[in-house]
C-alpha cells in the first residue's frame, strides 16, 4: 500500500527516520571533508541540527502537517550549526513555506515544498556554490515537480535516485572535491536524509525515536583556575597616547615581567593587556612613552576567592545560573563580546581581554543558533559584538542576529588570532560605526597558520599526503607536509612572516610538550630577532599550534 497523501505523523515519522539515519552515518559524512583535518564536521552538524528540529515536534501528537512543518523549521532555525546546518535549516523553512495551510499534501504540494526548500536554501548563501548541498536540494525539487508519480513512497525514491546521480557529479563541479576524491559533504548529508525520508514510508515506520547528541558548552567568566595556579595575580590593561613609533622595547621589557601579554599600536594609541605581580612598575615604564588612560587593574586571586565563596553559599545555584551576568546587571553597558573559542587557555585568553561570554566550540563542535541567540538575551548592553573564529560559525552568528531583538554585530572572524586581534582594537571611547571598521581593518592584518595531522592518505595541491602526516596549513590551505610539528610549524611561520612583520604569536595545544615549546621559541628569538615572539598555551585539541603573524 502506497501513500498518495501524508499528514503531520507521517511526516513526523518521515523526519525521525531521516535524523537517526543521518546520526548513523555522520562521521562517514565527515570523513568526506575535503582537507584530511580532524576537524571534518558537517556530518555532525547536520545530525544536530535535525536532530533539534525533530526534538521540537517530538510532543506534536495528531497535528497537520502545516503544524508540523512550522515547528520543525523553528527547531532547524534555533538548532543549526555550521553553513551546512544553517542551509539546512533553510532548507526545512522552504519546504514548511511550502506546505502551510495544509492538513495533508499530496505528491504534487510535497514537490512544491522542495522546490520551495531549495529556494529559500538559495537565497541564503550571498554567492551559491554549484557541487554542494545547494546542487542536491536543487536536484530534489526539479525532480520532484517535474514527476508524474502520484504515490509519494514512488516519488521519493525517484528524488533519491536522480539527487545521487547529480552528487555523484558534483567532483566535476568544483575541482576542489576532484583532487581530494571525495563527493561533497553537505550534498550526502541531504541525500540521507531524503533517503530516510524515503524508507520510514516504504517499510511503514512508526513511534521512532531520536538518537542522542552531544550540546556545545557554554564557558562563564575564567573559574575553572585554582588560585595556586595563578602565577601573576594582576590583571593590568590601559590605553597609552603615544605618537612613539617603536614599542618593541617595550614590549620586551613587559614580557619579561608577566604573561598573557597583548601590546597592539594603532596610530597614536598603544593598548596594553598583561598579567603581572608589579603593575606598579608596568605603569612607570608605560607612562614614559605617553599619557595612560583607561587603567584597570584586576586582583584575579581575589577574584578566585569570591567566586569559590560565592559558589560555597549558593550550592543550590545551577550551571546555567552562574552563566547570567548580563541580563542580571543593575546598569546597561554600552558595549559587550561574545566569542567563539577552544581550548581552556584561549578561553582565559578572550575572558581576560573582556569578552562577557565564551561559546566553547569552532572545530568539531560548531555552537547552533540558540547557543549564539541564549548569550545574546542573557547580556544587558547596547551593542554586542559577536566574534565566530571560525568561517564555519558566521553563518551561525548572523542568523542568531537577525533573530534577536537587540543591536547584535557580527565581526567575521574566520580564526582564533583575528578574534584576539579584533578585541583588542576595540576602544570603548569610539561609536559603534567607529569600532566596527577598526576591528574589520585589524582583522585584514591578521596571517593564520595552523599545526595539525592527517586523517586520511590522500593528494592535495600536488601533495603526497599519509595519513598521521603532520599538515602545515595557511589561512586554511596546506602548505607544509612533514613529519615533525616543530620543523613543520617553523616551516610555515618562515613563508607567512615578511618584510613588514612585527609580531609572531603562537597557541600551542594539547598535543605539545612545554619544554620542547620553550626551546622551540628560542630557537624562533634567535632566529627573528627583529620581531616580537609571543608563546600562549592555548590547550586546544587537534591542533598542534594556532600561529599568526601581524
Amino acid at each position: 500500500m502506497g501513500y498518495l497523501n501524508i499528514d503531520g505523523q507521517i511526516f513526523y515519522n518521515m523526519v525521525v527516520n531521516a535524523s537517526n539515519k543521518l546520526e548513523e552515518q555522520k562521521n562517514f559524512v565527515n570523513s568526506l571533508n575535503v582537507f584530511p583535518v580532524p576537524d571534518g564536521d558537517t556530518g555532525t552538524n547536520m545530525s544536530m541540527t535535525l536532530r533539534n528540529a525533530v526534538l521540537e515536534i517530538a510532543d506534536a501528537g495528531e497535528k497537520s502537517i502545516d503544524a508540523i512543518g512550522k515547528q520543525l523549521a523553528k527547531g532547524a532555525l534555533m538548532g543549526a550549526r555550521g553553513n551546512s546546518g544553517v542551509i539546512l535549516s533553510q532548507i526545512f523553512r522552504g519546504i514548511a513555506n511550502g506546505i502551510e495551510g495544509k492538513k495533508q499534501v499530496d505528491s504534487s504540494e510535497l514537490g512544491s515544498a522542495l522546490e520551495e526548500g531549495a529556494r529559500f536554501a538559495y537565497k541564503a548563501v550571498m554567492r551559491p556554490t554549484e557541487g554542494t548541498i545547494l546542487t542536491i536540494i536543487k536536484a530534489a525539487g526539479e525532480s520532484a515537480v517535474k514527476s508524474d508519480k502520484k504515490d509519494i513512497t514512488e516519488l521519493l525514491e525517484e528524488v533519491c535516485d536522480y539527487s545521487k546521480t547529480v552528487l555523484d557529479k558534483t567532483p566535476d563541479m568544483l575541482p576542489v572535491l576532484k583532487k581530494a576524491k571525495v563527493v561533497d559533504a553537505g550534498g550526502m548529508g541531504l541525500l540521507i536524509i531524503l533517503q530516510g525520508m524515503y524508507e520510514a514510508l516504504k517499510d511503514h515506520m512508526e513511534k521512532l525515536h531520536l538518537k542522542e547528541a552531544d550540546n556545545a558548552k557554554i564557558q562563564p567568566a575564567a573559574k575553572n583556575l585554582g588560585e595556586q595556579n595563578i602565577k601573576y595575580g594582576y590583571c593590568t590593561e590601559f590605553l597609552i597616547h603615544s605618537q612613539v613609533p617603536d614599542i618593541e622595547n617595550f614590549r620586551k621589557e613587559l614580557k619579561k615581567i608577566g604573561d598573557s601579554m597583548v601590546v597592539v599600536k594603532d596610530e597614536d594609541i598603544i593598548k596594553v593587556h598583561i598579567h603581572t605581580n608589579d603593575p606598579g612598575w608596568v605603569l612607570s615604564k608605560a607612562v614614559k612613552l605617553g599619557e595612560l588612560s583607561k587603567i584597570k587593574i584586576d586582583n584575579m586571586r581575589e577574584q578566585h576567592r569570591h567566586i569559590l565563596n560565592i559558589d560555597d553559599f549558593k550550592e543550590d545555584s545551577s550551571e546555567e545560573k552562574a552563566h547570567e551576568s548580563g541580563e542580571n546587571q543593575t546598569e546597561r553597558k554600552k558595549y559587550a563580546f561574545i566569542s567563539v573559542s577552544i581550548g581552556e587557555g584561549i578561553n582565559g585568553i578572550f575572558k581576560d581581554l573582556g569578552v562577557d561570554y565564551v561559546i566553547e566550540g569552532g572545530q568539531t563542535m560548531n555552537p547552533s543558533t540558540e547557543d549564539i541567540l541564549n548569550c545574546i538575551e542573557k547580556i544587558n548592553a547596547e551593542n554586542i559584538f559577536v566574534l565566530p573564529n571560525n568561517k564555519n560559525v558566521i553563518m551561525a552568528a548572523n542568523q542568531a542576529a537577525e533573530l534577536s531583538d537587540k543591536l547584535v554585530k557580527v565581526i567575521s572572524t574566520k580564526t582564533i588570532p583575528q578574534g584576539i586581534t579584533a578585541i583588542t582594537a576595540f576602544n570603548s571611547d569610539m561609536d559603534l560605526d567607529e569600532n566596527i571598521s577598526a576591528m574589520e581593518k585589524a582583522i585584514t592584518t591578521v596571517a593564520t597558520g595552523q599545526v595539525t595531522y592527517a586523517v586520511r592518505d590522500t593528494e592535495v595541491d600536488g601533495k603526497d599526503i599519509r595519513q598521521g602526516d603532520i599538515l602545515g596549513l595557511i589561512e586554511g590551505s596546506i602548505k607544509q607536509v612533514g613529519k615533525d610539528k616543530f620543523q613543520v610549524c617553523g616551516d610555515i611561520i618562515d613563508e607567512m612572516t615578511g618584510g613588514n612583520s612585527e609580531l609572531i604569536s603562537i597557541y600551542y595545544g594539547d598535543g605539545c610538550n612545554e619544554e620542547e615549546v620553550n626551546d622551540f621559541i628560542k630557537k624562533l628569538e634567535k632566529k627573528y630577532e627583529d620581531m616580537d615572539i609571543q608563546c600562549y598555551n592555548g590547550k586546544q585539541p587537534l591542533y598542534y599550534f594556532i600561529v599568526s603573524v601581524e
